[in-house]
């Protein structure tokens, strides 16, 4: 036990451990065998989306349309913002096994990092939350998927809110916009905080600055072009699938076919109504929480969330459960979404069980779904209080 407490108070080792990850990850997509991603189709490498992001840069300052299919360079469309694939460029002139480790690197480095910026938790607990999400980021890399990097920076924003660098958590919260227009949600974290003029106008700045990026590269017709296709990719987006979400567990376990539309709308308004208790706002706790809760809600309600995607929601999920005094229940859930949702799609599951029960009926989402309502009932209704933390000498 002494072990395992040195372990998870030694910054350094914990470290290491998150950029093996991201290494291993990396060399193994590298040197993996080409693959197609539907029957007899076209070989593609097993870093695929890596490719995606890389070739979105070349395809921008060459004046493409983004969003094309380019079928003979990638085996998806490109689905991220203009200003994204300009910022990619700092990777994508770079030989693919350097340019693919570093962008796993920056992913594993900045959810560590921003995990030690949490404010009034100790070392141990920063290391509890750490060692609770690894298996989830291997699955994120092992994806090439930017999720890694949207959790650190929803963290970094909630840290520099609390320490009151507004400029610095609009910068991080508008840039996970801008990656993933489901970051729009964390705007709810900004009613929590005293001076939302100075929070409107750095966002406002942010957002201006991360829209025009382009014009850098492209000129104004191609800039008007780009945003337009944009929007039009993800308003056909809306219908491709159900996701491992809200809508997909109800779909597979109670076989509602419910409109998304109407589904999302009352995942809001649910969100939504603990922010009515505004005496709570000065509880760190239930800002805390009010975090926990935007991260898992991005993922259970996005209709094409993907396993990589939950490395977001089960850093949430730690957030929840380390963040505030202990309880019975709240262990039970913790446990079933380590095992249903972190360990589900690894080879600790049989083959045929992940592909004829977790995959069709999207048990990976269910936990979180389960810790989302708990929330949301905590945050509505129970006295909320910090977590008590057991001596190191354990």
């Amino acid at each position: 036990m002494r072990a395992v407490n040195r372990f998870l108070v030694n910054q350094k080792y914990l470290l290491i451990l998150f950029l093996g990850v991201a290494i291993f990850a990396s060399l193994q997509s590298y040197f993996g065998a080409m693959k197609s991603f539907v029957e007899g189709g076209r070989l593609y490498t097993t870093y695929n989306n890596y490719i995606i992001f890389k070739q979105s840069f070349f395809h921008l300052i060459e004046s493409k349309d983004l969003y094309d299919p380019f079928v003979e360079e990638q085996g998806d469309l490109f689905k991220y913002s203009p200003a994204f694939a300009l910022v990619f460029g700092v990777l994508a002139i770079l030989p693919d096994v350097l340019g693919l480790s570093l962008w796993n690197i920056l992913n594993a480095a900045v959810l560590f990092y921003s995990v030690y910026y949490l404010p009034r938790l100790d070392v141990r607990t920063k290391g509890l939350i750490l060692v609770f999400v690894i298996v989830e980021l291997l699955t994120s890399v092992q994806n090439e998927q930017s999720n890694a990097l949207i959790a650190g920076l929803f963290l970094f924003t909630f840290g520099f809110l609390e320490r009151g660098k507004y400029w610095l958590a609009s910068f991080c919260l508008v840039s996970t916009i801008f990656i993933k227009l489901f970051g729009i949600v964390g705007l709810a974290l900004f009613l929590l905080y005293p001076n939302k003029f100075k929070l409107t106008y750095t966002t406002a700045a942010w957002a201006i600055l991360f829209t025009a990026l382009p014009l850098l590269v492209v000129n104004v017709d191609q800039f008007l072009f780009l945003y337009k296709s944009w929007a039009n990719l993800l308003a056909n987006d809306h219908s491709i699938s159900d996701g491992l979400s809200v809508i997909g567990w109800l779909k597979t376990w109670f076989k509602l076919d419910v409109n998304k539309t109407y589904v999302s709308l009352a995942g809001a308004i649910l969100f939504c109504f603990p922010l009515l208790r505004i005496k709570q706002y000065g509880n760190f706790t239930f800002r805390m929480l009010v975090l926990a809760s935007i991260m898992i809600w991005v993922v259970i309600f996005n209709h094409r969330a993907e396993s990589p995607t939950f490395i977001i929601a089960i850093t949430g999920v730690a957030l929840w459960y380390y963040g505030q005094k202990q309880k019975p229940e709240n262990y039970v859930l913790l446990v079933l979404a380590f095992v249903f949702t972190a360990l589900s799609p690894t080879d600790l599951f049989p083959r045929f069980i992940r592909n004829e029960w977790m995959k069709p009926y999207v048990v990976k989402a269910v936990p979180c779904i389960l810790i989302w309502a708990k929330i949301t009932y905590d945050l509505l209704f129970a006295n909320l209080s910090p977590r008590i933390e057991k001596s190191v000498e354990g």
